[in-house]
């Protein structure tokens, strides 16, 4: 997971934002967000989604499921398949995995 933390630094860093910032849009102290970076808090799939929202990028451009499994394993397109079924059978979706 010490991957997934330096990779949100990465970016947040090219796009020029401060912690400050993402940790207001996630509704968090700067401290909880700053944890998140340094991998002190595992980052679950409602963390990862809301800073790639943020971000404006896709999950797996922060970290796949697995990341000692590559990027070949279909993950996202799992992930797009499920919301696709979802919504195809009138399942409720929280808009934050939209």
């Amino acid at each position: 997971m010490k991957v997934c933390g330096q990779n949100i630094r990465k970016i947040r860093r090219s796009r020029d934002l401060t912690q400050e910032y993402m940790a207001f849009e996630m509704g968090i102290s700067q401290k909880a967000y700053s944890d998140i970076e340094n991998s002190k808090v595992k980052i679950n799939l409602n963390i990862l989604t809301k800073i790639s929202d943020i971000l404006d990028i896709k999950p797996s451009d922060i970290c796949s499921i697995s990341h000692k499994c590559g990027t070949d394993d279909g993950y996202e397109d799992k992930y797009q398949n499920l919301l696709e079924y979802m919504k195809k059978n009138n399942i409720s979706i929280p808009k934050e995995y939209l």
